[in-house]
C-alpha cells in the first residue's frame, strides 16, 4: 500500500517547486538581468568620468599642399638671416608640399568639475544598485504574494470539493425519497443547481489560478502546477525606509550636478604639447629638408561670460528641486502605507482566529442541519445555506491568510528587508 501511495505522489513531488527555487530562478531571469545591465552602464559612467583626468595622446600623419611656399616650422630671425644672404645655397624650410608625422597630447591639471562629475557618477551608480535591489525585493514579494493567493485558491477549491461531495451524497438520498414519493422532484433541481454553481465557482478559480501562474512565470520562467509550500521564518524588521535608497542617492547626484555646473565657471589649467617631424623639398633649391619641431605648454582659461552655462546651472537647480519633491512625496506615501500595513497585521491575525472558530461552529451547525433535513424538519433552501456558510467561512480564512502574506511582503519591500531570510 505504501508503495502504491509513493508511486501516486511521485509525479507531484517531482513537479513541485520550492520558494528558494523560485527566488534563484528570478535572479537568473531576464527581469533581473535587465537591472544588472543598468548597474553596469552606471559603472561605465563612473569610468568615463574619471577617464577625463588622464592625458589624451594622439599620433598623426599629415600632407599639405600650398599655393605659395609655406614654412615647415617657425624659423628664428638669426637662423633665417644666413639663408637669405646673396649666393646662399642653404635650403630654406619653405615648400609647396609638406609631409608631417608626430604626436600631441593634452592633460587636465586642474578642472574642478571633472572631480565633481566623477562623484556624481558614483552616486548614480549607488542609485542603480539600490534600485536593482528594490526591484528584486518587489519581484520576490510578487512571487510570495501570488503563491499565497494560489494557496488560497487551492484551499477554496478543496472546500468546494467537500461541499460537492456532501451535496452528491445528499442528492443520492433525495433521489430515493423522490422515487418513493416522500420528496418533491423540485428538490432535485435545487440541489443540482447548487452543484452547478459549485462547478462555476471552480471554473472561476481555475481562471484566477492561470493569471497567478502566468505572473510568476513571467519573472522566473517557471510554470507552477501547484503552489509552493512556504512558511514565515522571521517577521518584518522595522527601521529606515529602505525603498527610498534609490531616490536618496539620485538626490545626492543631483546636488553634485549643480556643483559641477557651477564649477565649469571656475578657471581651468590644462597642459598640452606636440612633436612633429616634417619633410619637404625646399622651394629655393629643390633640396630635401627635414625638420623637427615640438612644444609643451600650460593654458589657463578663465570664463568671463558664458550665458549657456548660467542656463545649465539654473536647469540643474530645477532638477534638484524636482528630485527633492519626489523624494519627500514618496517618503510621506511610504510612511502612511507602512502605518496602515502595520495596523492591519493584528487585525488580520484576529480575522484568522475568528474565521477558524467560525468554521468550527458552522461545520457543527451543518451536521445538525443535515440530520434535520433528512428527517424532513428543514426545507432544502435552508439546508443549502448551511452548506454555503461553511464554504464562505473557509474562504474568509484562506483570504485572510493570503492578505497577511501580502501585507508582510509589502512591509518587507518598504523597509528593504531580506525576503529570502523571511520566507522559506
Amino acid at each position: 500500500m505504501k508503495k502504491i501511495l509513493l508511486a501516486l505522489s511521485l509525479p507531484y513531488l517531482l513537479s513541485a517547486h520550492t520558494i528558494p527555487e523560485l527566488f534563484d530562478a528570478l535572479k537568473s531571469h531576464a527581469q533581473t538581468k535587465s537591472d544588472e545591465m543598468v548597474v553596469k552602464k552606471a559603472e561605465i559612467a563612473v569610468s568615463q568620468a574619471t577617464s577625463q583626468l588622464y592625458p589624451t595622446i594622439d599620433l598623426f600623419g599629415e600632407y599639405d599642399n600650398y599655393s605659395s611656399p609655406t614654412n615647415m616650422k617657425p624659423v628664428a630671425p638669426n637662423v633665417l638671416q644666413p639663408m637669405l644672404e646673396p649666393g646662399s645655397t642653404i635650403p630654406q624650410p619653405y615648400s609647396y608640399n609638406i609631409y608631417k608625422a608626430g604626436a600631441k597630447f593634452t592633460m587636465p591639471i586642474f578642472v574642478k568639475s571633472i572631480y565633481t562629475m566623477a562623484d556624481k557618477a558614483k552616486a548614480m551608480q549607488k542609485s542603480a544598485q539600490a534600485k536593482k535591489r528594490i526591484n528584486l525585493l518587489q519581484n520576490e514579494a510578487l512571487i510570495v504574494g501570488s503563491n499565497a493567493n494560489l494557496q488560497y485558491l487551492r484551499e477554496l477549491k478543496r472546500s468546494l470539493d467537500l461541499k460537492e461531495k456532501s451535496l452528491l451524497e445528499t442528492l443520492k438520498t433525495i433521489k430515493i425519497k423522490v422515487e418513493n414519493g416522500r420528496a418533491a422532484a423540485s428538490t432535485l433541481y435545487k440541489i443540482d443547481d447548487s452543484l452547478n454553481q459549485i462547478s462555476i465557482s471552480k471554473n472561476n478559480i481555475d481562471l484566477q489560478k492561470q493569471k497567478l501562474i502566468s505572473a510568476i512565470e513571467a519573472i522566473t520562467g517557471i510554470k507552477l502546477k501547484n503552489p509552493a509550500e512556504m512558511q514565515e521564518v522571521s517577521g518584518v524588521q522595522e527601521g529606515a525606509l529602505g525603498s527610498l535608497k534609490p531616490l536618496e542617492e539620485k538626490l545626492k547626484a543631483s546636488r553634485l550636478e549643480v556643483n559641477a555646473e557651477k564649477e565649469k565657471l571656475y578657471p581651468t589649467v590644462v597642459a598640452h604639447g606636440s612633436y612633429a617631424y616634417s619633410s619637404a623639398t625646399a622651394y629655393n633649391n629643390n633640396e630635401d629638408v627635414n625638420e623637427k619641431y615640438g612644444d609643451v605648454g600650460i593654458v589657463i582659461n578663465i570664463p568671463l561670460l558664458a550665458m549657456n552655462q548660467y542656463e545649465a546651472i539654473l536647469k540643474s537647480k530645477i532638477e534638484l528641486k524636482s528630485d527633492k519633491i519626489a523624494l519627500d512625496k514618496l517618503r510621506d506615501e511610504l510612511n502612511a502605507k507602512a502605518d496602515m500595513l502595520k495596523n492591519s497585521l493584528p487585525l488580520l491575525d484576529n480575522s484568522i482566529k475568528l474565521s477558524q472558530k467560525s468554521i468550527q461552529n458552522k461545520e457543527k451547525l451543518l451536521a445538525i442541519a443535515k440530520v434535520n433535513y433528512y428527517s424532513g424538519r428543514m426545507i432544502t433552501e435552508e439546508y443549502l445555506r448551511y452548506e454555503d456558510d461553511v464554504v464562505s467561512a473557509k474562504a474568509k480564512l484562506y483570504e485572510a491568510k493570503a492578505q497577511k502574506w501580502q501585507t508582510l511582503m509589502e512591509l518587507a519591500v518598504i523597509y528593504a528587508n531580506n525576503i529570502e531570510e523571511m520566507v522559506k
